[in-house]
């Protein structure tokens, strides 16, 4: 009897293990893959002519005058260009819930971005609380058809968020030069080797607060047409191969991830990271 009563607690604790076991296996995995993602990220990129133009240079967070803190957004599909090239400057990148995103989740701590996750299908209360807690003392960054689409159409959550927490949008409109093309939902696009990506950003867009539900539409149709354009216009540019006044080059620096969270425990000043990682330091054109 006694082994017969012991027998079905064993199988539990068993079951119990096995669970724990494919959870510590899925984290190592997704780390595992992170990691890859983040060094070939790197290392494509540093093969890519990656330049940047900016309507207001002022809110070109790369650059030394960055004092500000807005909510940077643009199409899903570019998102490798960001990754590679934006890390190291206090921001936050929304992520899915999914277990698809874990992976992306390490490459971006990987590439010294900080990250939060939920959409507006699922955890979407708890992002939020977390994204006005991120916001308090960094930029955050949101591809707004994202994590299922439509393709190239704004959701309201960035235009909700900006009236709320009254922090402006800068719209990030990427452009690669012929580049290839996968079978998803976003189309996602990955650039040639030794080709030519583009971005433009846009002035800072203030979205006023309090706003009802059709004055959230009003806005999010402008932020639209502005961030399709942005796009439209650094595709054409990525393409032709033409140069044009203010542009500068926008080199993939990831900050390594020791240093990354030294920053977040305040070991470390922007000074001594200069100073110590002088390759991390941008070099305008």
């Amino acid at each position: 009897m006694l082994a017969k009563r012991g027998s079905p607690r064993i199988v539990l604790l068993g079951k119990e293990a096995a669970v724990g076991l494919i959870q510590i296996k899925n984290e190592s995995l997704s780390k595992f893959i992170g990691l890859g993602v983040a060094t070939a990220a790197r290392a494509w990129m540093n093969t890519i002519d990656c330049r940047v133009a900016c309507y207001d240079s002022s809110v070109d967070m790369t650059l030394p005058g960055w004092a500000g803190r807005a909510i940077f957004i643009f199409w899903h599909e570019y998102i490798l260009f960001p990754l590679a090239t934006y890390g190291r400057n206090r921001i936050s990148m929304l992520l899915s819930q999914s277990r698809d995103a874990d992976w992306l989740t390490e490459a971006a701590h990987t590439m010294g971005f900080d990250t939060v996750r939920g959409s507006s299908s699922k955890g979407a209360a708890a992002a939020l609380r977390e994204l006005k807690e991120k916001a308090q003392r960094g930029n955050l960054t949101i591809t707004p058809d994202g994590p299922r689409g439509p393709r190239r159409v704004l959701a309201q959550g960035p235009i909700y968020l900006a009236s709320r927490l009254q922090m402006p949008l800068v719209c990030l409109g990427f452009g690669y030069d012929r580049p290839w093309r996968l079978s998803t939902w976003d189309q996602f696009a990955v650039p040639r080797p030794g080709s030519r990506a583009r971005l433009i950003t846009s002035p800072q867009v203030f979205i006023p607060p309090d706003l009802d539900r059709d004055g959230i539409e009003d806005y999010r149709v402008r932020v639209e047409t502005l961030l399709t354009d942005l796009t439209t216009t650094a595709e054409d540019w990525a393409q032709s191969g033409r140069s044009i006044e203010g542009e500068r080059i926008c080199r993939p620096v990831p900050m390594p991830i020791e240093v990354r969270h030294a920053l977040e425990r305040g070991d470390y000043s922007e000074e001594r990271i200069e100073a110590e990682y002088p390759e991390l330091v941008r070099e305008a054109a």
